[in-house]
């Protein structure tokens, strides 16, 4: 049984890995899209009274707390003369940004209410291929300008007071680590309603929790206003994983702890199968619900390597736009449960240590 998932589990994902994830070709973006030519200080917000700008809003929020997601690459240039930043309504991001959505912010629906706003991205191949200080500049331009926009937004006008959850992977969290360093160092009032900060697939070092000793890394499974990281690898990988950083932190996703202790893939309470005749999105139960693959995927936090190793799977089956054996786009789906599990223990404790008054 157990070989029977491992197969059914890399079958499907052999098919999906040229359909999703960071890098996968899109629609070419309209014309007038931002080039990168104008400076941090001079990129015009996109307006989010807008509903086309918003990927998810609940009509009826009725949970006690709210999940704020910024999805990863979901734009990749078609052709030369495509923009290496997009227009907030391109197609062939949108439609990418609805799946990864369906694939990571999913996990906390259960618990949260989930807002997700659209923002303009750069392209994946452009942007790695830079320096770290152009990465960083191209980071503070339109993507973090939009996302701050839609963050300031959702405050006022959607979140009503109540406790929140960052969500956020790749470049998304490349965003996000900003916005943290930012704006939740200027408004000490707001970043006392964060219950956590999930910055996965990029790394959390100690240099930028020295240079923000406002923010703080999580320890455990339950601690709150602190930020959780991780990024996922095999024993071995193919070449240099492109979004690591020297010294980064990580945590095991099943024992949500630092210690270099493996966690079983039996300790593991399901992993999520990607359907490819739905653009990568989870695949599903007949009562709606997102299946549940069990024994799939281990966990040991490596502090040297400064990443999670993932040792069973076959690295083979999960390559996709990143060098063999970096599980980049499957940070989430291998530990889809465990994450759903993590965020209401993490809610439930804020909302035990801070009573509605």
């Amino acid at each position: 049984m157990k070989s029977a998932r491992y197969l059914l589990l890399a079958a499907v994902l052999i098919l999906i890995l040229g359909t999703f994830g960071c890098g996968g070709k899109q629609a070419k973006a309209p014309i007038g899209a931002y080039t990168g030519s104008e400076s941090t200080g001079t990129v015009t917000p996109t307006d989010y009274s807008q509903a086309a700008h918003w990927l998810a809003v609940p009509q009826s929020p009725s949970k006690q707390a709210d999940v704020f997601y910024i999805y990863p690459t979901a734009y990749s240039r078609e052709t030369s003369s495509d923009p290496d930043i997009c227009a907030v309504d391109n197609s062939g991001m949108m439609k990418s940004a609805q799946e990864a959505y369906a694939r990571q912010a999913m996990a906390f629906d259960p618990s949260a209410n989930l807002y997700a706003p659209y923002y303009r991205q750069i392209d994946a191949n452009y942007q790695l291929g830079l320096t770290t200080a152009q990465q960083k500049a191209n980071v503070e331009g339109a993507p973090l300008v939009d996302v701050q926009a839609a963050f300031e937004y959702y405050l006022k006008n959607y979140n009503e007071g109540r406790p929140f959850v960052i969500v956020a992977h790749s470049q998304g969290s490349a965003v996000a680590k900003r916005l943290l360093a930012g704006y939740m160092k200027d408004n000490p009032d707001v970043y006392k309603r964060m219950i956590a900060a999930y910055i996965v697939g990029q790394s959390i070092t100690p240099q930028y929790l020295a240079e923000n000793p406002h923010l703080k890394y999580a320890t455990g499974p339950s601690d709150t206003g602190v930020i959780v990281s991780w990024n996922t690898e095999a024993e071995s990988i193919a070449a240099t994983n492109p979004v690591l950083m020297p010294g980064g932190i990580a945590i095991n996703p099943i024992t949500w702890t630092t210690s270099e202790e493996t966690a079983t893939a039996e300790q593991n309470l399901g992993s999520i199968l990607l359907n490819p005749f739905d653009g990568g999105r989870p695949v599903m139960e007949k009562n709606g619900q997102q299946r549940a693959f069990k024994n799939v995927a281990d966990a040991r936090v490596d502090k040297k390597r400064g990443v999670v190793i993932c040792s069973t799977p076959n690295p083979e089956h999960y390559v996709f736009g990143f060098p063999e054996g970096v599980y980049h786009t499957f940070d989430y789906p291998f530990y889809f449960f465990n994450i759903r599990a993590n965020g209401a223990e993490r809610i439930q404790a804020y909302l035990a240590a801070n009573p509605a008054k």
